[in-house]
């Protein structure tokens, strides 16, 4: 039997998306319903609750970076023997780059894709029945979707709720729940997001809370009712090739930022993943063909991976026979130093010339068109990936190191150089998301 989908989106961030997702998945999963996750766009954090939430991996459909054999090929493994596919969008329902028709990385485009209905969770506050009119502009924007439901959010009283369902219901659309203002459902947030799941106190709590929430105010059952069949094509198709038969994988609290649909197409593959802990100063293992730094949050423990001689001592050795790559803070634990917020100097494994600096914070996020300059773990010269940087560290000093790609940013400029690369070294602020085919 297919399983049906349902994308969860919203018309601008901070409207509630991430509480209405998670509540559901795991109110579902309390009914006994085999949900599985997906997260739309280049996210790290979200899918590491929806994995909480469900028990199983959530993998990101990113319409920018993949096409749509991916994105067919990706929501059917993300839905393996499940029921019911819960898609959470990013940003609002339609913001996305300028590209081609379909290819903006905008949620509409993956629910376009895949034939996904949309459940529209719409933030209230100031206003009531002209909550209508913001639906209304949603469902009739894009001829392409079908705007299935409503979900209002943060309501402030019975009667902001009867003016702004009157509104919703005279566009002509359904209101499938109401959630009022609660404070205390919130997630806690740090400077690249959510805290991740892992960090979260009391998350199972937290969860079980949401789905407490979300069921008394949700119809659950008219939610499952709006889900529908939706586009998937069991195939071998890859993200990302494997860099070897048993790649060594540096996992973490410093180092927790390699996307699943990655990760489970590189096992698709048959290669073997060793996860090793640099905070647990642990060397990599010198029987893997590779060693992979994935990006995280090193900057907050740079001290403890300054001390770890045994990590380090073990990475400069695989260095000088097998190939290693390092993806944003997997970047800046490779180079000479990183800076830390208070301005304290830590030294790195110097494998790479970069001397990276958190002191000064500026964000630096965007999608990447990059093609390599040479051999490396990440592929072949003249391979083009598509991805993303999302950072707020910089480069203090570069080094004379060569760089390891050029990058296009979405919103176009000239090629630009990207990353440092030295003998078998490899790394970059840009994290992959798909090669392109």
């Amino acid at each position: 039997m297919r399983p049906s989908g349902l994308l969860i989106a919203a018309p601008r961030s901070g409207s509630g998306k991430t509480t209405l997702t998670l509540g559901l998945m795991r109110a579902l999963r309390r009914r006994g319903v085999k949900v599985a996750g997906a997260k739309s766009g280049p996210d790290y954090i979200d899918p590491a609750f929806h994995q909480a939430a469900l028990g199983r991996d959530s993998l990101n459909l990113d319409s920018w970076a993949m096409d749509e054999d991916l994105l067919a090929a990706l929501a059917a493994r993300a839905s393996d023997g499940a029921e019911l596919l819960l898609a959470e969008a990013s940003m609002g329902l339609f913001d996305g780059v300028p590209a081609p028709p379909g290819r903006s990385g905008a949620s509409a485009d993956v629910a376009a894709a895949l034939g996904l209905p949309v459940l529209l969770a719409l933030d209230a506050s100031g206003q009531a029945q002209s909550a209508g009119a913001v639906a209304k502009g949603c469902a009739s924007f894009d001829s392409r979707l079908r705007v299935a439901g409503v979900v209002l959010n943060k309501i402030g009283s019975p009667r902001h709720l009867r003016l702004a369902r009157e509104g919703v219901e005279a566009a002509g659309l359904k209101v499938l729940g109401a959630l009022p203002k609660q404070a205390d459902v919130v997630l806690p947030e740090r400077h690249l997001g959510l805290v991740q799941a892992a960090e979260t106190a009391e998350l199972e709590a937290r969860l079980d809370a949401l789905a407490d929430f979300v069921a008394a105010h949700v119809d659950l059952d008219a939610v499952l009712a709006l889900a529908a069949p939706f586009v998937a094509a069991a195939s071998p198709r890859v993200a990302l090739a494997p860099p070897g038969q048993r790649i060594a994988v540096a996992r973490d609290a410093a180092f927790s930022f390699l996307y699943p649909h990655i990760l489970a197409g590189w096992r698709g593959r048959g290669a073997e993943i060793a996860f090793f802990s640099p905070l647990a100063d642990e060397p990599p293992p010198l029987d893997a063909d590779c060693v992979w730094l994935p990006g995280g949050y090193p900057e907050l423990h740079a001290g403890r991976l300054a001390a770890s001689a045994r990590f380090f001592a073990g990475l400069r050795e695989f260095a000088g026979e097998r190939p290693v790559h390092g993806e944003c803070g997997g970047y800046m634990v490779l180079g000479e130093s990183l800076t830390d917020a208070a301005g304290a100097i830590h030294r790195m494994a110097g494998l790479l010339s970069v001397q990276t600096s958190f002191a000064r914070r500026k964000m630096t996020l965007g999608y990447r068109d990059a093609t390599l300059l040479a051999d490396c773990a990440l592929g072949r010269k003249g391979q083009r990936f598509r991805g993303h940087e999302f950072h707020y560290a910089s480069i203090a000093a570069l080094g004379d190191d060569a760089p390891m790609a050029v990058a296009v940013d979405a919103y176009g400029g000239a090629p630009a150089p990207s990353g440092s690369r030295r003998g078998l070294v490899s790394g970059s602020f840009f994290h992959c998301v798909a090669e392109v085919a």
